[in-house]
């Protein structure tokens, strides 16, 4: 699973953007995952709460935001929406999809105190 492994890595950046930042607790976390990233969100969620025990964030409220899947048709020219990696395009039905949208994880918002 590697949501725990996720889970790791923002506790990690929570606790360096701690001392950076001198804050001591975290209230809020909100994350955007998009939809091609192979994250299984009930997973992180599970994983959050527990990699979090006995941290700044132990008892904060996470949030996802889920951003669309978007890829370049190479034989269309355009840019269309997908759901899953190797989906075919929508309007001519070609797999030479280039991925633009939907891969991305980041925090993207963080309440502190």
């Amino acid at each position: 699973m590697h949501e725990m492994a996720i889970c790791e890595s923002i506790r990690g950046i929570l606790e360096e953007e701690a001392a950076r930042q001198d804050f001591r607790k975290v209230g809020r976390v909100c994350l955007e995952i998009g939809r091609l990233s192979d994250v299984q969100v009930e997973a992180l969620k599970f994983g959050f709460d527990v990699v979090m025990r006995g941290s700044l964030a132990q008892d904060a409220r996470l949030e996802i935001v889920e951003t669309e899947g978007r890829a370049w048709c190479m034989p269309c020219g355009q840019s269309v929406p997908i759901a899953a990696r190797f989906d075919p395009c929508p309007d001519c039905g070609s797999h030479q999809l280039q991925v633009t949208v939907g891969e991305e994880m980041k925090i993207r918002e963080l309440e502190v105190s």
